[in-house]
C-alpha cells in the first residue's frame, strides 16, 4: 500500500517537473523603462538592441520611453514618461500594475536620465511598482555622492534582482553600495551581429585607398578625450604620413541644444592649429548600425580615449570589440575590465598623448600584433552578441519569476519549492 502510495506520488512529481520544463521554456512578456529611438543616446540604442534580441526569441517587450522631449516613438512604444514630470513616473507604474499581461519590468538605470536630483524619481517609480524588476546599472560610481548612493542602494534593494555589465562593477555594487552578492548577476553590454567586411575593400569604397586609419565614434562632446586623442595623433604623422583618424558621430543633442556646434569648431579649429587638416576627418551624423560597421571594420585600429577612469560601461568600446578590432585605450573602468584583463587590446599607462601615440604605433608599425589583437577581441566579440545576451536576461527573468516556497514532504521524501507551487496549481495538492 505505501509503494502504490510512493508510486503515485512519483508519477505527479514527475509530470509537474514536464510542466515546469515546458514553463521554463514560454515566451515571457516585458516592459523596458529606458531612453529610446529615435532618441539619439546610448542607452537608447542598447534598450532598442536589447528588445530586439529578445523579440526575435518570441518574446514581447513594450517601452516606457523616458524622454526629454517630443519623439515620434515606434509602435512598442507603451507609455511616454516626461523625464521632469514626476506624476508621469507614478501614471506609468499604475499602468504597469493594472497590465495582468506584464511579466517583468527592466529598469535601465543611468542618474542623468531620469528627473528629480540624481534620477530620484526613478526612486518614486520604483516604489509604486508592483511587479518584480531587473535593474540593470550603466554607471556604478566609485566615489558617488550621498544622494547618488541612497537612490541606487534603494533601486537595488527593490530590485528583483541588479545586473552589472563588469566585474569591476559587480564589485563596486557590492563594497560601495551595499548590495549583496547573491543578488548580483554580471551579463555584458551585448553588441548587434555586425556584417564582416574586407577592409580594404571597405576603404576603397570610402576613398581611403592607402591610409591608415584609426576610428573613434559615438556622440561628441567634451567628455569623450577627443582632444587626447588629436594630439596623440600629431606624434604619429612623422612616423606615419598617411595616417588618418576618423572622429564619427554626431555632436551630442543636449550640447548641440545648448550651445550648438561651438565644440566640435574648436576640435576642428584644434586640428588647424596643430596641421593636421589632412589626417582628422570629422563625419557628422548619427551612424546607423549598417554605416558604423562599415567604419569599425575599414580601421586599422580603433582609440577609445576617454579621460574618466571611472567611466563604468562603453557601448562603443563594446561595439569595436564585437568587430574584432585591435584597439587601443585609456586606463577607465571599462576598458581595464574588457581589454586589460582579457588581453583583447591595450590599455594606455594614462590618459594623455603620449601614452596612446606609443601604443597607437606598435599597432600600426606591426603586422602581426594588429592581427592578433584583432583575432582575440573577435573570438570574445562572438560571445556577446545581442541574441545571446537577450537569452541571458529572459533567463534570470524566469529564474526571478520561478515560485518560491518551503521544502514539504510527501510520504518522506523531500519536495523543493518550486515542485510544491506547480503541484498546488494543478490541483494536485492535499
Amino acid at each position: 500500500m505505501i509503494d502504490d502510495k510512493v508510486g503515485s506520488a512519483c508519477l505527479v512529481i514527475l509530470s509537474v517537473y514536464f510542466l515546469i520544463v515546458a514553463e521554463g521554456a514560454m515566451d515571457l512578456n516585458f516592459v523596458n523603462v529606458s531612453t529610446y529611438y529615435p532618441r539619439e543616446c546610448g542607452l537608447a540604442s542598447f534598450s532598442k538592441d536589447l528588445r530586439a534580441g529578445l523579440a526575435s526569441a518570441g518574446h514581447k517587450v513594450r517601452i516606457a520611453a523616458i524622454s526629454d522631449r517630443h519623439y515620434n516613438y515606434p509602435a512598442e512604444v507603451y507609455c511616454d514618461i516626461r523625464q521632469e514630470v514626476k506624476d508621469d513616473y507614478l501614471t506609468a507604474a499604475r499602468r504597469i500594475n493594472g497590465s495582468p499581461h506584464i511579466q517583468m519590468v527592466i529598469i535601465q538605470h543611468e542618474y542623468g536620465i531620469f528627473g528629480g536630483r540624481d534620477g530620484e524619481y526613478a526612486v518614486d517609480f520604483a516604489a509604486h511598482l508592483e511587479k518584480p524588476f531587473l535593474l540593470v546599472t550603466h554607471t556604478v560610481l566609485p566615489h558617488p555622492s550621498a544622494s547618488q548612493r541612497v537612490v541606487l542602494q534603494i533601486l537595488a534593494k527593490r530590485a528583483a534582482a541588479v545586473v552589472s555589465m563588469t566585474e569591476r562593477s559587480a564589485r563596486l555594487l557590492r563594497t560601495v553600495f551595499g548590495v549583496p552578492a547573491e543578488k548580483i548577476v554580471i551579463i555584458p553590454h551585448g553588441v548587434p551581429d555586425f556584417e564582416r567586411k574586407d577592409r580594404e575593400s571597405l576603404k576603397m569604397l570610402y576613398g581611403y585607398t592607402g591610409r591608415q586609419v584609426i576610428t573613434t565614434f559615438g556622440l561628441i562632446g567634451p567628455s569623450k578625450g577627443l582632444e587626447i586623442g588629436i594630439r596623440a595623433v600629431k606624434k604619429l604623422v612623422g612616423r606615419h604620413p598617411h595616417l588618418l583618424y576618423i572622429i564619427a558621430g554626431k555632436t551630442h543633442p543636449v550640447l548641440l541644444e545648448r550651445e550648438g556646434e561651438r565644440y566640435r569648431e574648436s576640435l576642428a579649429k584644434m586640428c588647424a592649429d596643430l596641421e593636421l587638416d589632412k589626417h582628422v576627418r570629422f563625419v557628422n551624423h548619427f551612424l546607423d548600425v549598417g554605416e558604423l560597421g562599415d567604419y569599425l571594420y575599414l580601421s586599422d585600429a580603433y582609440l577609445s580615449p576617454y579621460p574618466n577612469r571611472e567611466q563604468a560601461v562603453s557601448g562603443t568600446l563594446a561595439y569595436a570589440v564585437g568587430c574584432g578590432r585591435a584597439i587601443v585605450s585609456t586606463p577607465y573602468e571599462y576598458a581595464l575590465d574588457v581589454l586589460k584583463k582579457r588581453r583583447l587590446g591595450l590599455v594606455a599607462e594614462e590618459a594623455s598623448p603620449e601614452a596612446l601615440s606609443r601604443l597607437l604605433d606598435r599597432v600600426l608599425s606591426q603586422p602581426d600584433l594588429k592581427i592578433s589583437l584583432e583575432k582575440r577581441a573577435s573570438s570574445f566579440g562572438e560571445s556577446i552578441k545581442w541574441p545571446g545576451i537577450a537569452a541571458r536576461y529572459a533567463d534570470l527573468a524566469r529564474e526571478v519569476l520561478k515560485p518560491q516556497a518551503p521544502v514539504t514532504i510527501i510520504q518522506g521524501k523531500a519536495l523543493g519549492g518550486n515542485l510544491m507551487a506547480a503541484m498546488k496549481k494543478k490541483g494536485s495538492w492535499r
